[in-house]
């Protein structure tokens, strides 16, 4: 790990500043050639986060239209369509812009590959435990993507994202990964007075939080598989989601990890279920405090909780050796204002990712977000690791491990590994017993 240093974070991401450090290509990507100006693009994922992605991916000002949609279920994909094509999407493009027939729609385990075969550009939307095996299909088939994150929920699904990002980078496949914050404007001001110009000195050590209530909850109903239950309520099953220091909380590790210019080489913390204890919870903890030590021994103390009427807090904060930073904020160390972001964001970041992607396969600009999305996943990933097991674990053993948390295969009669007990619980981690790599 101690090749992922500043220079090694900089070689490997191709955009780290977002749309303010684009790379030119000197070669037209083997995707996009077909001489038409129109953009066909596959939908990969038709919950809230695929519908939001689509919309955004249909208001860009070039020549986009969706094709093709996938899902695992019909109900989402059909809520998804209805959406696009009514209400607000009426009153824009965005409507006019979805021409996606009946034989178009696909549904089931399967469904992403067709999806993937009718377009130039994938959105991937999924629940991410299946992120890594609709990369490397996106890939395998030549195809530029908009990848939500977090991009697994185990080392060996990282690891094969890695592989897959490496196989775009050689074909100049243009990917933009869902950690918006680094398209956001407040973040980019930021980044260039902390980084550029070093108003904060060096980074010493730095502090971040995913604090709030909590999300949605899915009933059981009788008539479902298990492999439906899990799947209709991924959030709360760790192949799925990942937990939610990786569902959310990577949102904030990111930014510390982009700021630094490098990833933790290991992590200590503590976790569990506090609050939320029931079965309908599945088998995700409700708090995790996690200690990232970087190469050079700077702490990051790292926290998200998911317990109602507790202190919201979603936020990033550094300390240097000449002041401190948050979003849009500088200030001496005596808490002087050095500087602060001024006005309304020009634009929405979720809508700039996609502006970016679309703009740069036209142009034939490279971008590849998919490197630092993996290893901020991992980043969250080690946490995880940390605090189900209560051990110290570095970043080196946690990329090796073989502990694989997806099914054997995809059907709906598959059992998943993670499996309730007589009275419906599910097995829950206990630190100083349970095996993280």
């Amino acid at each position: 790990m101690k090749d992922l240093n500043r220079r090694a974070f900089i070689k490997n991401s191709a955009m780290l500043a977002g749309g303010t450090a684009l790379i030119a290509s000197p070669l037209m990507s083997s995707a996009f050639y077909s001489g038409s100006d129109e953009i066909k693009v596959a939908l990969i994922g038709c919950g809230g986060r695929g519908s939001g992605a689509a919309f955004q991916a249909l208001s860009v000002k070039e020549n986009v239209k969706l094709v093709a949609m996938a899902d695992a279920f019909r109900d989402r994909l059909d809520d998804c369509y209805k959406k696009l094509t009514s209400g607000r999407a009426l009153e824009g493009e965005v409507a006019g812009r979805v021409q996606v027939p009946e034989e178009n729609k696909f549904v089931g385990f399967d469904a992403y590959k067709k999806a993937i075969a009718l377009a130039d550009v994938v959105i991937l939307t999924t629940p991410p435990g299946f992120r890594p095996i609709h990369f490397e299909e996106a890939v395998r088939q030549n195809k530029h993507a908009f990848i939500e994150k977090p991009l697994a929920t185990d080392a060996p699904g990282i690891r094969r994202v890695l592989d897959a990002a490496e196989a775009a980078k050689k074909k100049d496949l243009k990917v933009v990964v869902g950690l918006q914050r680094h398209y956001q404007k407040s973040y980019l001001e930021t980044h260039k007075r902390v980084i550029d110009q070093g108003m904060i000195g060096d980074i010493v050590s730095a502090r971040c939080y995913w604090n709030n209530d909590g999300v949605w909850v899915k009933k059981r109903e009788d008539s479902m598989t298990e492999m439906e239950y899990q799947m209709r309520n991924w959030y709360y099953f760790v192949w799925l989601c990942g937990d939610h220091i990786s569902e959310q909380h990577i949102h904030n590790i990111d930014v510390i990890n982009w700021f630094k210019g490098g990833y933790p080489t290991e992590a200590i913390g503590i976790g569990g279920r506090e609050v939320r204890k029931g079965k309908e919870y599945g088998e995700i903890f409700d708090h995790h405090v996690v200690q990232f030590e970087y190469a050079d021994g700077m702490i990051l103390d790292s926290q998200c909780r998911h317990q109602p009427g507790t202190v919201a807090n979603v936020s990033e904060h550094l300390i240097g050796t000449k002041g401190r930073a948050t979003e849009g904020k500088i200030t001496d160390l005596k808490g002087n204002s050095l500087w602060r972001h001024r006005g309304r964001e020009d634009k929405n970041p979720y809508q700039v990712e996609h502006d970016v992607l679309f703009h740069n396969i036209v142009n034939n600009i490279s971008v590849n977000d998919a490197y630092n999305g993996a290893m901020s996943t991992m980043t969250s990933i080690l946490g995880r690791m940390a605090t189900y097991s209560g051990q110290k674990i570095t970043m080196e053993e946690a990329l090796k491990s073989e502990i694989s948390l997806a099914p054997e295969s995809f059907t709906w009669d598959t059992l998943p590994k993670s499996l309730p007990d007589a009275n419906g619980f599910y097995p829950i981690p206990v630190p100083g017993k349970f095996k993280a790599v």
